[in-house]
């Protein structure tokens, strides 16, 4: 797999400034890939000064032609699209299909819908006898997260250069090969030199230094909520903004009235894309008491056509795989019925686990509290609405979930009593403009579309 030995910066490739790499691994065989460059403080410094030399000229830059140069990298992303799906497939072991529309796919459909508002959107406003002013924040650290990497790269990049924002980019250790294919995209496409600036690394090292840096004028983060915190007081230290997108511990409520069938088979189907690494996903399963035993049984039945290395690929890495199979012994351990898969390693080679359904969980449960990142699904009792509603929102978490019923006024009811910031009803489908973020320790700000965009603005008011 070609992998670049130095960082982006300035427009350009340049050797990093110590002499450590990280080796990239397939996660589905365990073998080495390629090497990139561990960056240290000195590589993090030199690309805030890239970003901060280039953010004039940017920031002045009409938002007209912004929104042309995102356009153009978005066709460039369409034309490469087959070799970022490799890419993905092989540093994350996504399998091939779903690497091809959703983590090569997706990006593309993010990028252009930045172009068309980079060029739509309103960056001045009236409001009495004041001109209010919408300006870019200036240079922001970006820190990007495994499980979905170009789709995260793009969800935070591209809304900063609309903004006029100029951007240096953390990605996940696991992932910087399809790092690596956007910086080549942006080059591709033109962008000014600086406007956009890479660098691989440790997060401990690189992401540390990024957003403790004094050139960094906000810190966008996906990642756990503990890393989150960490990176809350940094910024907050120097009064620096944050976007922070965390943790999630999602409710798939099944009402009574609902499609029993449909809302299971889409429930585990949620749960499994991706490996179970999604921060959204529903992994909490409440059904109505009197429809308990038949929705297991179905989601039994909707599981097992889950199988490792064909419709579930492997978890990121060796410490991933430990962690979920270590939560799943966790709920063996504290009386969670195993309906499906278990602890054991379906494969001898490759970080798999066995898809999984618990029954007989408990709210007070680890695996109904903690987020499990794997394909791992817990199903809840629940005796009338009230107490679906406890239940659904008795976590830290508030980033998305799921209700089901006999219509969309009935689901939608219970949907606003539900404390999180996004909820699907009755299979609702994506909508990449739609803001996408969480309520309590799920994060501080949204991404995608105009909300998206709004958070790398700061606000001025002129008064005549």
């Amino acid at each position: 797999m070609k992998a670049h030995d130095g960082m982006y910066i300035g427009g350009q490739w340049r050797p990093a400034a110590g002499p450590d790499a990280i080796a990239v691994v397939n996660p589905a065989d365990e073998q080495v890939i390629a090497h990139v460059p561990a960056g240290t403080e000195e590589d993090v410094d030199a690309a805030v000064r890239a970003a901060r030399a280039a953010f004039p000229a940017w920031a002045a830059t009409p938002p007209a032609e912004r929104a042309a140069r995102i356009g153009a990298l978005r066709d460039v992303l369409a034309a490469r699209q087959d070799e970022i799906a490799e890419t993905v497939t092989a540093e994350l072991g996504a399998p091939p299909a779903l690497a091809q529309t959703v983590h090569a796919g997706l990006p593309v459909l993010v990028a252009g819908s930045y172009a068309e508002l980079a060029a739509s959107y309103s960056f001045e406003e009236k409001i009495g006898n004041s001109t209010v002013l919408l300006e870019p924040v200036g240079v922001v650290g970006a820190i990007t997260p495994w499980n979905y990497p170009l789709h995260q790269i793009v969800a935070k990049v591209a809304p900063a250069l609309a903004a006029g924002c100029t951007v240096v980019l953390k990605p996940a250790e696991d992932t910087p090969l399809t790092a690596q294919l956007f910086a080549e995209a942006v080059d591709e496409a033109g962008l000014p030199a600086g406007v956009f600036n890479l660098l691989t690394g440790l997060g401990p090292v690189a992401g540390q230094a990024l957003a403790a840096h004094e050139g960094v004028d906000l810190v966008s983060f996906t990642g756990s909520t503990a890393v989150g915190r960490q990176i809350g007081a940094t910024a907050g230290a120097a009064v620096k903004r944050v976007a922070l997108e965390l943790g999630g511990k999602s409710a798939n409520v099944i009402l009574p009235s609902a499609d029993l069938a449909k809302a299971v088979s889409v429930g585990i189907a949620n749960v499994m894309s991706n490996s179970g690494q999604t921060c959204s996903a529903w992994t909490r399963m409440l059904v109505h008491k009197d429809q308990y035993e038949e929705a297991v049984a179905l989601a039994a039945a909707a599981v097992a056509k889950y199988v490792p290395g064909e419709r579930v690929g492997p978890l990121v890495n060796a410490k991933q795989q430990q962690r979920v199979r270590g939560y799943i012994e966790k709920g063996v351990a504290e009386g969670a019925r195993l309906v499906a898969g278990g602890p054991d390693a379906p494969r001898e080679t490759g970080y798999y686990v066995s898809p999984t359904v618990f029954a007989d969980v408990t709210p007070e449960m680890t695996i109904a509290q903690e987020e499990i990142f794997g394909p791992v699904v817990g199903m809840l009792k629940y005796e009338d609405e009230d107490d679906a509603v406890r239940i659904a929102n008795g976590t830290v978490y508030g980033l998305a979930g799921a209700v089901w019923a006999g219509d969309d006024a009935e689901a939608v009811a219970f949907a606003r009593r539900m404390d999180t910031g996004q909820v699907d009803i009755n299979g609702g489908r994506f909508n990449p403009l739609a803001p996408f973020g969480g309520y309590k320790q799920s994060g501080v700000g949204r991404e995608l579309g105009p909300h998206g965009l709004s958070e790398y603005l700061q606000t001025k008011s002129l008064q005549f």
